[in-house]
């Protein structure tokens, strides 16, 4: 009922209501303004509170800042800012092997890398490959010694490493043997037939990628890509496979590769010995194919990898093998304590596997230019998903926090 007289004419009642409902709507307006401020009060300070618990790095053209770094034995969270002019990596090196990385840094952007880190001293790379190192000293925590004696036995899992070892085994040697059809063709000047070498051996090489990507001396050697280089394609030291990549598919030449190939050759050859030589833990086991996926998932997706070829569904295809090879070797073992995860990973694993099944042809997967947007945020979105089920493994094995 309403509040206002009855004896009032008709037109200062309703003048009345209008004041009434101005009055009204500038009352919610200041309540709803005064719930914004402090809402976004709230959430600069949970900001702050965040930005305060993240180790900052910004990385120059030519150096990073600091360079030098001690924090923790545990978890840390890396801000890396880029302050450069082109896309930018940073990454942490225990001796020849990376600890952590990330990929494909922004102009202008920042990303943050979450680290698990053991006492101890690292390296970490800055921007080009060419740009100085820095270091990075890690301190014992009452934490980290105690992670360090509740190590769960490494009995259940020598099986499964010896057998990821001669699968690493036998596929560098398959790659060892594809390099040399390469050169051979190379050799030749046989374009067609050096197109097809490339894309075999990129095959077999994208099969052990998460343990190739450990040794970053050798990675940078086989697999870097042009931006890392201060001159992109022009850069005298750009090699590898991507610089074959760029003469064979955007050149349409072969001139000038025999040098490039040769050292191609030599460095899978070292590939091969150090995959031979360095051991690995079982929690590195699993965390170089959820890297690996959650690489291709974040960065790889866009056409990165293979963007003179255009061949990156056969790579992502060769991932997913070699992903699916340490999942089975790990079967046993999750089927006992993680029946549920292991159904969840299986049902990733082939969903990712339908999507990439999806975009074959005839003659085989679709060039990845012919790959629409929406097509590649569904492999993304696959691949991210099998990453987050593979991250269940090592609590479910007992291995967090190692």
């Amino acid at each position: 009922m309403s509040n206002l007289p009855s004896g009032l004419p008709e037109k200062a009642r309703s003048h009345n209501v209008l004041r009434l409902a101005v009055v009204g709507s500038v009352i919610i307006m200041i309540a709803a303004g005064g719930l914004f401020y402090y809402a976004s009060r709230a959430a600069m300070q949970k900001r702050q509170a965040n930005n305060s618990a993240e180790t900052l790095v910004s990385i120059h053209a030519h150096s990073c800042e600091p360079n030098a770094l001690t924090v923790p034995a545990g978890r840390t969270a890396f801000r890396i800012v880029n302050r450069s002019e082109r896309a930018v990596e940073w990454e942490i090196l225990d001796g020849v092997l990376v600890v952590e990385e990330r990929e494909n840094i922004a102009q202008g952007l920042s990303q943050v890398i979450n680290a698990n880190l053991m006492p101890g001293d690292y390296t970490i790379t800055c921007g080009l490959l060419s740009n100085p190192r820095g270091t990075l000293h890690v301190t014992p925590t009452a934490e980290s010694d105690a992670s360090a004696k509740a190590r769960p036995s490494m009995v259940a899992f020598i099986g499964p490493l010896s057998e990821y070892r001669v699968y690493l085994s036998s596929q560098s040697s398959a790659l060892i043997k594809a390099v040399t059809a390469l050169q051979q063709a190379i050799d030749v000047a046989d374009l067609d037939q050096a197109q097809a070498a490339y894309l075999q051996a990129r095959v077999v090489y994208q099969r052990i990628a998460p343990a190739a990507q450990r040794f970053a001396d050798l990675d940078n050697a086989i697999n870097a890509r042009a931006d890392y280089y201060e001159k992109r394609e022009q850069d005298p030291g750009f090699n590898g496979f991507h610089r074959i990549e760029y003469a064979l598919f955007d050149q349409h030449k072969v001139d000038g590769l025999a040098l490039t190939v040769q050292r191609l050759q030599t460095d899978v050859t070292g590939l091969k010995q150090q995959l031979m030589a360095q051991t690995m833990a079982p929690e590195q086991l699993v965390g170089i194919i959820t890297h690996n996926m959650r690489s291709l998932a974040e960065v790889r997706s866009n056409g990165e990898e293979e963007r003179y070829s255009r061949a990156d569904l056969s790579g992502f295809a060769a991932n997913l093998e070699g992903t699916r090879k340490v999942i089975d070797l790990l079967r046993p073992l999750l089927a006992k304590t993680a029946g549920e995860l292991l159904q969840r990973i299986d049902a990733a694993s082939t969903a990712f596997g339908a999507e990439l099944d999806s975009l074959k042809t005839e003659s085989g997967y679709r060039p990845y230019d012919q790959v629409a947007n929406g097509q590649r945020q569904q492999i993304a979105d696959s691949a991210k998903a099998l990453a987050d089920a593979l991250d269940g493994i090592d609590p479910a094995l007992g291995l967090k926090g190692l």
